[in-house]
């Protein structure tokens, strides 16, 4: 099972993701994961991105029905397999959710140039509370390791933060490169 953030405003969209939308083509396709009641897929919609919303609370969802420029998806993306298989995306976003079995078919789903912005709870936030869990709880630079050859990185951020609660963070926004970096060894 893993960790969702459970005290942050549930409408307002992260000053993270607000900042780094402008990179996302218009019209463009988004994958919000783990949307909840959908502060960013509301947002991304208002700015013109087609998103695809997916949680796995059909409640949560259900307050998305209707609203112009977002699809929603109930899946439990934890117990099921990954929907998204031939699908490619110009965005994803995911915020205060962590379930590493996911990353590889989350970065794979990103078209070259697509634009990855992701937020979560990092080591040292079990100090201050929840999550505590090491499972739900990114290590140092791993957002940079998830990325590394494939993605050139724009921001990165790791540390404390105070708002929306005290908690430990870690932040990426990074694009998919058009031609992904190799590491040749001549070595013997």
């Amino acid at each position: 099972m893993t960790m969702q953030l459970h005290q942050h405003d549930q409408l307002t969209p992260s000053a993270w993701v607000c900042r780094f939308a402008r990179l996302i083509a218009t019209g463009g396709a988004v994958l919000d994961l783990a949307c909840g009641q959908g502060r960013h897929a509301r947002y991304l919609a208002g700015l013109g991105c087609r998103v695809e919303a997916v949680d796995r609370d059909s409640a949560a969802l259900a307050a998305l029905a209707g609203v112009a420029g977002i699809s929603t998806r109930c899946a439990d993306l934890e117990r099921s397999p990954w929907p998204f298989d031939a699908t490619r995306f110009d965005a994803i976003v995911v915020a205060n959710y962590l379930h590493r079995p996911l990353v590889a078919a989350l970065l794979d789903a990103l078209r070259p140039g697509g634009v990855f912005i992701y937020e979560t709870f990092a080591a040292g936030n079990e100090k201050l509370g929840r999550p505590s869990n090491p499972e739900f709880l990114l290590r140092p630079g791993e957002l940079l390791q998830w990325v590394e050859g494939r993605f050139n990185v724009l921001a990165f951020e790791q540390g404390m933060v105070e708002q929306p609660k005290p908690a430990v963070i870690q932040r990426i926004c990074a694009v998919r490169r058009e031609v992904e970096v190799c590491r040749l060894d001549f070595s013997p």
